[in-house]
């Protein structure tokens, strides 16, 4: 299946091929619409000239990768604090995936050792691992035993929740309506 998350053909070809394109993808995804969001790491592997490593990042002078992130049209609404997020997520990775992000779900026992997985990433509280690892159930066949239900909602069949069910323009919408309607209802209790 091919990732549409950026809904711009670049962006989503580079989180369909690149894990850390989609790690950072959705370590972005807070606090500005997905389709921004998603396309941040194809904005910084074109100011870098080429695809994401995270033992670059990790290793890219942090004041030089906060000004790479803040240059127009800005990669995130905080470019200084999600540019420090990123490169602890790229860290991270080096230290205990030795850079490569597939590492973290390619040898996982289960749907619950993946979810703590993801929940230990820097930036990546237990709604977004439980999203993360939907989208990676959903769209990339990454499904050990119990994921489904490690994903909690998210990891429901047919369900319009989350970045994990954005297949197309359609379900985009669809995933938008479904949030307002969860706001309304948490607005109305």
């Amino acid at each position: 299946m091919r990732i549409q998350l950026a809904q711009q053909s670049e962006a989503d070809e580079l989180l369909g091929r690149s894990p850390l394109a989609l790690l950072v993808g959705m370590l972005l995804d807070q606090q500005i619409p997905m389709e921004w969001a998603f396309t941040g790491p194809h904005t910084i592997s074109q100011r870098l000239g080429h695809d994401l490593t995270a033992a670059e990042i990790a290793s890219y002078d942090p004041e030089a990768f906060a000004a790479l992130l803040a240059e127009k049209p800005a990669v995130h609404r905080y470019p200084k604090s999600m540019a420090a997020r990123v490169q602890q997520l790229a860290a991270y990775l080096v230290e205990h995936y030795d850079g490569q992000p597939e590492k973290l779900w390619a040898d996982a026992a289960d749907g619950k050792e993946l979810l703590k997985r993801l929940m230990a990433l820097p930036g990546y509280g237990k709604q977004k691992a439980q999203i993360f690892l939907a989208l990676l159930g959903k769209q990339l066949g990454v499904q050990p035993s119990g994921w489904r239900e490690a994903a909690g909602a998210y990891g429901e069949e047919g369900s319009h929740r989350s970045v994990a069910d954005v297949v197309d323009a359609e379900s985009l919408v669809r995933v938008r309506a479904a949030k307002q309607e969860a706001k309304r209802a948490a607005k109305a209790e």
